[in-house]
């Protein structure tokens, strides 16, 4: 099946949804992109940078902090590339491509799928702000953990994406940021990084928080601002003219196509999240699991729709207007309902 283009009344319905949230104060403004596998793109953009640091329209290449988009963006792909490579295999333990560690480690027995798929059973609640002090390597403290959970249910984790990212790390022995500047070469995503980048006008601001300045070119996520900014599960920065040529290597499906299988292969419904939605390795999926996506904390999204070859990438930062998730959801809502609409 060719790629099946979005119609002028799709994306007026869209672009309409974007400048209402912007009006009712969701986000200073943000960038959405319609696009398909074939190259089609129809860039639909509303409101301001911020009002404080650049009242300029937001275009393709403004950079956002894109959250937990980190982790299908720079994790999952770099977790396909080592199956691929035999560096990892996701039915064994994450241990065995960590650093040595003696004695127990209950958390280290989670597999890579496990941990992928947000059904590891480790400690939900991220903070490793209660590691404060300690001096053993980060993947000790949280493998030393217990479990929280039985494996197999649904627990959104951000330590599982944390382990992978150090992982990734340990089996390429470069660091993960090189890794993943590395992939977004090969793919032409040439904006796209770790942070800190550049305090600039093309660069959307993020939260003020209390007694602090406005985040701006340094990541949001504070577990992964203790990481020094580089994280398996937050800490990119990228425009949405990138995450544009990212879905679309995505929806590439040549047979030779490496990117393609692993979405493919990550479509399998691994645990229910609520009813309609489950959750594969790595992404949301929906629309009887013919529809990925996912979210990132600072108003970003992805929605992938293999078999019509289309997608939707939107980037705001709404969490600029305080927090983000109830005021962006009626938007997302409209996306992925259009998404799913043939």
């Amino acid at each position: 099946m060719s790629a099946l283009p979005f119609t002028t009344a799709d994306t007026d319905l869209l672009h309409e949804g974007l400048r209402q949230a912007v009006a009712d104060g969701a986000s200073p403004g943000g960038v959405m992109v319609c696009g398909t596998a074939a190259g089609d793109r129809a860039i639909l953009t509303a409101g301001v940078v911020s009002p404080e640091t650049s009242r300029r329209a937001p275009e393709g290449a403004t950079v956002y902090d894109i959250a937990s988009l980190t982790k299908v963006v720079a994790t999952w792909p770099l977790v396909g590339r080592a199956v691929d490579a035999g560096l990892l295999d996701l039915d064994d333990s994450v241990r065995e491509f960590l650093p040595a560690m003696e004695g127990p480690a209950p958390s280290a027995a989670a597999t890579v799928r496990e941990l992928l798929s947000h059904t590891s059973g480790l400690r939900a609640s991220t903070r490793l702000d209660f590691y404060a002090g300690r001096t053993e390597p980060l993947y000790e403290l949280i493998c030393r953990e217990p479990l929280e959970a039985a494996p197999g249910a649904h627990r959104y984790i951000n330590r599982g994406f944390i382990l992978l990212g150090q992982a990734l790390a340990h089996v390429h022995q470069r660091p993960l940021e090189d890794v993943a500047a590395d992939m977004w070469d090969e793919l032409g995503m040439k904006d796209t990084s770790y942070g800190p980048v550049p305090s600039a006008p093309a660069v959307a601001p993020t939260e003020q928080r209390h007694g602090a300045a406005r985040l701006w070119g340094t990541v949001h996520d504070e577990n992964a601002a203790t990481m020094g900014g580089t994280a398996g599960h937050a800490g990119v920065f990228a425009p949405a003219d990138d995450l544009a040529t990212y879905a679309e290597a995505l929806l590439d499906r040549r047979p030779d196509n490496p990117l393609a299988a692993w979405l493919g292969e990550s479509m399998t419904a691994h645990a229910e999240i609520e009813p309609g939605l489950h959750r594969g390795l790595g992404w949301i999926l929906a629309d009887g699991g013919t529809v990925a996506y996912h979210h990132g904390f600072t108003g970003m999204s992805l929605y992938l729709a293999p078999a019509s070859g289309r997608y939707i990438a939107i980037a705001t930062n709404a969490v600029h207007n305080g927090p983000a998730r109830t005021r962006i959801a009626p938007l997302r809502e409209l996306i992925l309902k259009t998404i799913t609409t043939t």
